[in-house]
């Protein structure tokens, strides 16, 4: 038996067309997208075609989202700035900047806590 290894580089999220909802344009990385609203960036950069949202902190390994409902933490990306964003339980939003996370984000120190009065 022979299995068509093309299509295991298609987007396995595809979009369906919804007029109420409408579309929001975001950034991910350096390209921009257009996706429908009211899905989840997760939902989104799938159907857009991104292989992995974010690399492992030790080896560098790949990641994309594995169970889509905020258990695995695989799908964590950097959103608007802000590191360690679970893409899977956030909603797209018009003009988001969506950047893939490399590694382990940077957590602040209890001096830049008291500091910054959090």
């Amino acid at each position: 038996m022979r299995i068509d290894t093309s299509l295991l580089t298609h987007a396995l999220f595809t979009s369906t067309p919804s007029d109420e909802l409408g579309t929001v344009t975001l950034r991910f990385d350096h390209e921009v997208l257009v996706v429908p609203a009211g899905i989840t960036v997760a939902a989104a950069l799938l159907m857009s075609g991104v292989d992995h949202f974010r690399t492992t902190s030790i080896s560098a390994a790949s990641r994309a989202p594995y169970c889509m409902m905020g258990v695995c933490f695989d799908c964590l990306v950097e959103i608007d700035g802000k590191p360690s964003r679970q893409a899977c339980l956030t909603l797209v939003r018009d003009g988001m900047i969506i950047r893939r996370q490399h590694g382990a984000s940077a957590l602040p120190t209890l001096q830049e806590d008291v500091r910054h009065g959090d």
